[in-house]
């Protein structure tokens, strides 16, 4: 047996009803005419032939660009290099005026300019310079004079 409908229901049933037939006003896309014609003309799926030599050149330059779009336009490695250049730039600055805080001020400017990833990639190439010889250790260090 059906449940039986509330006032209110009923109600809100005409109202739907009511303006579902105030909202349509004339033939849309995709409709169908009373004369049975479509109500605007589709445009034809035939694609015009593209030479083959010219798709190949369009598809390796397009592959090329976006890969280096890509790589390049990353945002995580933009931060690392603001990252980078604010550090050096942070130490340099710092190292004028107090040299003893030039340590710290290179992942402070880090920080600044490129946020965690900036501080990440700052230590990082911290890391390979001193690995490449761009500091001097004590394994390669020449020996010191001892004073008596």
């Amino acid at each position: 047996m059906a449940k039986r409908r509330t006032a209110k229901q009923k109600a809100a049933t005409k109202k739907l009803i009511a303006f579902n037939k105030r909202k349509r006003k004339g033939t849309t896309r995709g409709m169908v005419r009373k004369t049975a014609r479509r109500a605007f003309v589709r445009k034809s799926s035939v694609k015009r032939r593209i030479s083959t030599s010219i798709k190949r050149t369009k598809r390796r330059s397009s592959m090329r660009k976006n890969s280096v779009k890509s790589i390049l336009g990353s945002k995580t490695l933009q931060k690392v290099a603001l990252g980078v250049g604010g550090g050096v730039m942070a130490s340099l600055a710092i190292g004028a005026i107090a040299p003893q805080f030039s340590r710290l001020a290179a992942p402070a400017g880090a920080f600044a300019l490129g946020g965690l990833e900036g501080v990440i990639g700052n230590f990082a190439l911290g890391m390979l310079g001193n690995r490449t010889g761009g500091g001097t250790t004590a394994q390669n260090a020449p020996p010191q004079m001892e004073v008596l």
